[in-house]
């Protein structure tokens, strides 16, 4: 069930990073080079982890990297509860923003339970 619901999640957020791109980019430090191939190759991480884990294939190789992964997109998570963020042109809330910074050390520790 757990790696059922990790597939989902990512394969779903992989998506967006391509249907969505401008609100992800916006999330990136605009002082860091190459922000929108930066959204489209966690884009594709996201997609390929998310298939494989629905897929039922590769399991321990995505149990083995999604934590660096996690850690890897963490400063753009940062920088969106720092810097007031919209998406679709409305400010997304504070609370949200900050909230979903310890979500990733869940997410993180949750990966062993894949």
């Amino acid at each position: 069930m757990v790696r059922n619901l990790y597939g989902v999640l990512l394969f779903g957020a992989g998506i967006l990073h391509f249907v969505k791109e401008k609100a992800f980019m916006s999330i990136i430090p605009k002082s860091w080079p190459f922000r929108r191939l930066m959204v489209q190759l966690s884009g594709v991480v996201e997609v390929v982890f998310g298939a494989m884990l629905l897929l039922n294939k590769g399991t321990s190789f995505v149990k083995r990297t999604l934590p660096a992964f996690f850690i890897a997109v963490f400063p753009a998570n940062i920088n969106m509860a720092v810097k007031p963020s919209r998406i679709g042109g409305k400010v997304i809330p504070k609370w949200i923003t900050w909230g979903r910074l310890p979500l990733q050390w869940v997410l993180i520790k949750g990966v062993k339970k894949i």
